[in-house]
């Protein structure tokens, strides 16, 4: 993945505007125009595209941190001339104050398996013999399931949809509440008795037939 793939990512998951953006770099000791931004948003095949380099992208992940962890006092954060997965994957993980625990879950909610060793073989220094290369399945995927966690318009409806629901739920049943099926209105009209009715003796299973005599249909 590029830096520009991960910073993509960020921005559709947490809804950040470019002023945003520019915040974010900022808190990493960067300064960057919206034009800047727009050409590393853009895709690959568009002509105005433009590489996000290491440490322009090192900066925003460093700001990234301040933003949700809060800025530490003395010498400011490390800004990698070079960055790979392992050290993007190791600066989000301390963005989101993650645990091995909850980036494995993360992974498995993006329908990915990785086990605790293997995870922290990305978290060795390179010289170390279990040191492992992140690949970019494994931060694809790992973006995603932060994309699950945390995307800020989905949690947003979630939030508003259930108190919607119950008030809408409570309104129907005060409206219930207010009507008295079990009784006629008084204001209606009284029913209808036919005076000519009278009860007919009839058979089991015989059908009632309306009978009428030729007055009745004639008139007398």
């Amino acid at each position: 993945m590029t830096n520009n793939d991960v910073l993509r990512r960020l921005r559709y998951t947490f809804n950040f505007n470019d002023q945003k953006v520019i915040a974010i770099f900022s808190a990493g000791d960067l300064t960057v125009t919206r034009d800047q931004i727009s050409n590393w948003l853009k895709q690959e095949e568009d002509p105005a595209y433009v590489n996000c380099p290491d440490t322009t992208f090192a900066a925003f992940l460093n700001g990234f941190i301040n933003e949700r962890r809060g800025k530490k006092e003395g010498e400011p954060a490390k800004v990698e001339k070079r960055l790979n997965n392992n050290i993007i994957l190791t600066k989000l993980k301390i963005a989101f104050n993650l645990k091995a625990e909850d980036i494995i879950e993360m992974l498995e909610s993006a329908n990915f398996r990785l086990n605790k060793p293997e995870l922290s073989a990305f978290s060795r220094k390179p010289e170390h013999k279990n040191y492992r290369e992140c690949k970019d399945q494994v931060l694809r995927n790992f973006l995603q399931g932060v994309d699950k966690k945390f995307h800020v318009q989905r949690r947003a409806k979630e939030q508003v949809k259930s108190p919607v629901v119950e008030e809408v739920k409570d309104k129907l049943e005060e409206v219930l509440a207010d009507k008295n099926y079990n009784s006629a209105n008084t204001n209606a009209s009284k029913i209808y008795v036919n005076p000519n009715k009278t009860k007919v003796e009839r058979k089991p299973g015989e059908r009632k037939v309306l009978k009428l005599k030729p007055k009745d249909i004639w008139g007398e």
